[in-house]
C-alpha cells in the first residue's frame, strides 16, 4: 500500500464525504481550528506550488513577503511550477504521498478531478474560506465539487467581444453588435467601407461555447449524466459560428496555432473584432493597432436566438492538499492570498480580475479593461464540473476546427464528438443530443 494520500485516492470521492470539514488533516499539524481561534500562534512551513507565469512571479513574491511579515512564525516555500506540467505533477505526487505541496494554485478545470481523487481538503467552515458571501457567484461555483468547497477563488476571467474603435469609426458604426446577427451585418459594413476583415475565429472548442450558450445549449447535463454537445441547441450555436466563415465576414481559421493566428491579426489591425479574454489585452497593446490603448473596445458577448449572451468562466483557485501536515498554516496562507486586499494588489499590478466583490475598488475599476470584463462576468457560466474536463476539450478542438474549415457539417461533427466522449472519456454518460 502506498503511503500518504493514496488511501484517499482509492476511496475516490468517498474521501470528500467521510469526514467533517477540517477533521481529517492527513498529518500531525493540527486540525485547522487554530487558524481561526489563535492565528498568531500558528507556526510551521507552507510549501506552495505557484503556477503563475514568470512575469507574474515578482508580484506574488511580494505577497509572500507580506504574509511572512504578518505571520513571522510561518515560512512559505514558493515553488514555481510550469502550468503545462502542474496538473499531472500534482497527481503523481499526491498519489505517491511524496512531494505534494501544502497549497497549490489550481486552474478551475482541474478542481473536480483533484477532488474526485480525494486530493483536496474541504474548506467549508474553515479560516481559508473567509467571508464566502463576498465572492462572485460564478467564480465561487468553480471551486465546488459535489456540495463541498474545495478551493478558494483567487483570480477569474471570461470572454468578451474585443473591437477596434478606430475601424468602427471609419465604418460609421457607433456601437458594438449586441447579437450575432448584428455582428455579421457589422462585419460586412466594416469590410465594405474600410477593407478590414470583420473577424477571425479561434478554432478551439472553448471558444465555441459563447455560440452554444447563446442558443441555450451546453456541453453536458452533469446532473442527468447526459452528453448534450450535439443537442439541437448546440448544433445551432456551432452553425452560427460556421455562418461567420461561410458569409465571408471571418477569415478562415488556421488548422494549427489558431489562437496565435487570430490574436496576431487583431493586434495588427487586420480584423476588426475578436472574441477573447482579459489575458489577451496586454498582448493587444503591443500591436500597432492598439498603441493608443484607448482604441481597444470591449463589449459583452453577443446574444444568440435565446436572447442572451454568455461565456465560460476561467481562472484559478487556491486549494489545500488533503495530506498536508500543517492545516493551520495552509489555511492562513490561502486566506491571505485570496483576501480582498491581496486581490486588489494583483489586479492593479498584473491586470487580473478579482473574485471578490469588495476587491473591485475604485483603483481596480478605473482600468477600462478590468471594468469591462467585470461587467461581462455577470452573464458568464461555469464549465461542467467533472473530472477530466480538460480531456473533453482536447477532443473538442479537433472536431471544432474541422467544422469551421468546412471539412464536416456541424451536426455530423458534434455527433462524432459526442460519440468520442462517450466511448473514450465519459463512458457512464448517455448521449442526449
Amino acid at each position: 500500500m502506498r503511503r500518504g494520500i493514496s488511501i484517499a485516492a482509492v476511496a475516490g470521492v468517498l474521501a470528500l464525504t467521510a469526514t467533517a470539514c477540517g477533521g481529517d488533516t492527513g498529518g500531525s499539524g493540527g486540525d485547522g481550528s487554530k487558524a481561526a481561534k489563535d492565528p498568531g500562534s500558528v507556526s510551521g512551513t507552507v510549501t506552495w506550488w505557484d503556477t503563475a507565469n514568470e512575469a507574474e512571479g515578482p508580484a506574488y513574491k511580494k505577497l509572500v513577503a507580506d504574509f511572512e511579515k504578518k505571520y513571522p512564525k510561518i515560512d512559505v516555500k514558493q515553488v514555481p511550477v510550469s502550468f503545462d506540467a502542474a496538473e499531472q505533477k500534482f497527481k503523481t505526487a499526491a498519489q505517491s504521498g511524496k512531494g505534494a505541496p501544502d497549497v497549490m494554485r489550481t486552474d478551475v478545470g482541474w478542481t473536480a478531478g483533484f477532488a474526485n481523487l480525494g486530493y483536496l481538503q474541504p474548506l467549508d467552515g474553515t479560516a481559508a474560506l473567509e467571508n464566502e458571501e463576498d465572492f462572485l457567484p460564478g467564480p465561487l461555483s468553480t471551486a465546488k465539487y459535489k456540495g463541498r468547497t474545495v478551493g478558494v477563488p483567487q483570480v477569474t476571467d471570461t470572454l468578451g467581444l474585443l473591437y477596434n474603435k478606430e475601424v468602427f469609426k471609419k465604418a460609421g458604426i457607433v456601437k458594438p453588435p449586441a447579437t450575432w446577427d448584428e455582428f455579421i451585418e457589422t462585419a460586412k459594413t466594416i469590410k465594405k467601407r474600410t477593407g478590414v476583415a470583420g473577424t477571425q475565429l479561434n478554432p478551439e472548442g472553448y471558444f465555441s461555447l459563447p455560440f452554444i450558450y447563446g442558443e441555450g445549449g451546453d456541453m453536458l447535463d452533469v446532473k442527468g449524466k447526459k452528453i448534450t454537445v450535439n443537442s439541437p441547441e448546440a448544433v445551432k450555436g456551432v452553425e452560427t459560428a460556421l455562418k461567420l466563415v461561410k458569409s465571408g465576414v471571418s477569415l478562415k481559421p488556421a488548422t494549427t496555432d489558431g489562437y496565435v493566428d487570430m490574436q496576431t491579426a487583431f493586434k495588427d489591425g487586420k480584423v476588426a473584432m475578436v472574441v477573447n479574454g482579459p489575458w489577451s489585452t496586454a498582448d493587444d497593446f503591443t500591436g500597432k493597432a492598439f498603441k493608443d490603448k484607448k482604441n481597444l473596445g470591449i463589449a459583452p458577448i453577443p446574444a444568440g436566438s435565446s436572447g442572451k449572451g454568455a461565456a465560460p468562466i476561467g481562472g484559478h483557485n487556491y486549494s489545500v492538499y488533503r495530506g498536508t501536515k500543517n492545516l493551520d498554516a495552509a489555511y492562513l496562507f490561502v486566506k491571505f492570498m485570496t483576501s480582498a486586499k491581496s486581490q486588489e494588489y494583483t489586479a492593479t499590478e498584473l491586470g487580473t480580475l478579482p473574485t471578490r466583490t469588495s476587491a473591485y475598488t475604485a483603483a481596480v475599476t478605473a482600468d477600462p479593461v478590468r471594468k469591462a470584463f467585470k461587467d461581462a462576468l455577470a452573464t458568464s457560466r461555469a464549465r461542467p464540473s467533472i473530472p477530466g474536463v480538460g480531456d473533453l476539450f482536447v477532443a473538442f478542438d479537433q472536431h471544432y476546427v474541422k467544422i469551421l474549415r468546412g471539412q464536416v457539417a456541424p451536426k455530423a461533427g458534434l455527433d462524432a464528438l459526442a460519440e468520442e466522449w462517450k466511448t473514450k472519456l465519459i463512458k457512464d454518460y448517455t448521449i442526449g443530443g
